[in-house]
């Protein structure tokens, strides 16, 4: 097939409706002070509320992977309806506390229901992507997951600007912007040219790709040691910048700077993207993984820095803690077998995202022992462990020579 330059509006379009239909993902979480004075629920909740989106994101992604629905069926009708009924059981989270103390449940059966409809958005949306891009799918991916960020990082920052409105503000403008991204992507991004036609149903085989290849296998485990870090990152920054406002004295607006640590990754992810066309995937995806894992061991001396320097610090982490996040997905995507793309990046993400749910409740009880400067030293394991197996893509012959810049 010969090469076809996608319309300019393509890209822009999977951007904002990856923005939008992420945004469910930590709507919760941006109201939870809200939520554990209505129902009275304890300082572990935004953990469990993170733990149960991601427990049906990897549900999700489990059963979109065994049953092929993102190789068999048409990705953009899929993404748009996953994002309806995500924004539909996000709305839910405004009645949870007319439950009383069953409002812990409720909350969390809402949670993985949305984690579920979730996993029909993220990778849906990679996989909408490569079926645009032969070339430049590191620089493609680099802004969908940025896209991601900005998408996770909206809620803490709706709370910020719609501080003076009743908290259900916000949940209704996630679920509201959700809608509007299903909209998008159903009228204005149809199936792309390099969609490959699926196989016939193979799980065994597309399962066992994920490590038969040394290039995805040395891609997998980068990819799962920098999850292990990211959502934990992402849950406990709230935190964060709360203890250290306590301890400095110095008072922040946490929802704010909550918000301003997560989104900045959209950078990191967008400049990778950039920087991959010049340099490889490999080494954007193996500098950023370096940076944030040292982000991790300084932070027991960072937390006793001024603000100005701590903040400086987990802007960084914000940065690096997700840049190389698409640049492990474009490698994937690339040393895959071209038929079996769709279910080999969603068995990387159920995988990585199973990770995440271990590393925040490992991290949710050590709270009660551990001062919170301290949480993140066991979270250093994992990208520690990633860049030891994915250093061989950086030898000579293991990845592919930068695509040109299109």
């Amino acid at each position: 097939m010969n090469d076809v330059k996608p319309p300019r509006r393509i890209l822009p379009a999977i951007v904002f409706c990856q923005v939008a239909g992420t945004s469910l993902w930590f709507s919760g979480n941006a109201v939870v002070r809200q939520l554990q004075e209505l129902i009275g629920a304890t300082p572990m909740l935004a953990g469990w509320l993170t733990s149960a989106a991601q427990l049906g994101f990897v549900a999700g992604t489990l059963a979109f992977t065994l049953g092929r629905i993102a190789d068999k069926h048409s990705p953009r009708w899929l993404f748009s309806l996953c994002c309806l009924i995500g924004a539909v059981l996000n709305l839910g989270i405004v009645l949870a506390p007319a439950a009383g103390q069953a409002g812990v449940f409720v909350l969390l059966a809402l949670r993985f229901g949305t984690g579920f409809a979730l996993a029909g958005i993220y990778p849906v949306g990679m996989k909408i992507a490569s079926g645009w891009y032969r070339h430049g799918l590191g620089k493609a991916l680099g802004f969908l997951v940025g896209a991601l960020v900005l998408g996770t990082a909206l809620p803490h920052g709706a709370m910020a600007l719609l501080h003076r409105l009743p908290w259900e503000a916000t949940v209704f403008a996630s679920s509201g912007l959700a809608v509007v991204g299903a909209a998008l992507m159903f009228a204005c991004v149809p199936d792309g040219p390099y969609l490959a036609p699926p196989a016939a149903a193979r799980l065994r085989g597309s399962l066992g790709r994920m490590f038969a290849s040394r290039q995805v296998r040395s891609t997998a485990i980068g990819y799962f040691g920098h999850m292990w870090e990211l959502y934990t990152f992402w849950t406990f920054v709230p935190m964060l910048i709360a203890a250290h406002a306590h301890a400095s004295g110095i008072e922040q607006p946490v929802s704010a700077w909550s918000f301003l640590v997560i989104a900045v990754g959209a950078i990191g992810c967008a400049v990778g993207g950039l920087l991959s066309q010049s340099l490889g995937s490999a080494r954007v995806a193996f500098t950023q993984l370096c940076v944030s894992a040292a982000c991790c061991l300084l932070l027991p001396f960072a937390f006793h820095w001024p603000p100005p320097a701590f903040t400086a610090l987990l802007l960084v982490w914000g940065v690096t803690v997700v840049g190389d996040s698409p640049q492990f997905s474009a490698l994937a995507a690339r040393h895959a077998p071209a038929q079996d793309v769709g279910s080999v990046l969603m068995a990387i993400n159920c995988t990585g995202f199973a990770l995440t749910i271990v590393s925040i409740e490992m991290t949710n009880w050590l709270l009660r022992y551990v001062p919170v400067q301290w949480l993140f030293l066991p979270i250093a394991v994992g990208p520690l462990i990633g860049l030891v197996f994915f250093r061989t893509m950086l030898q000579p012959g293991q990845a592919p020579a930068p695509a040109p810049v299109r």
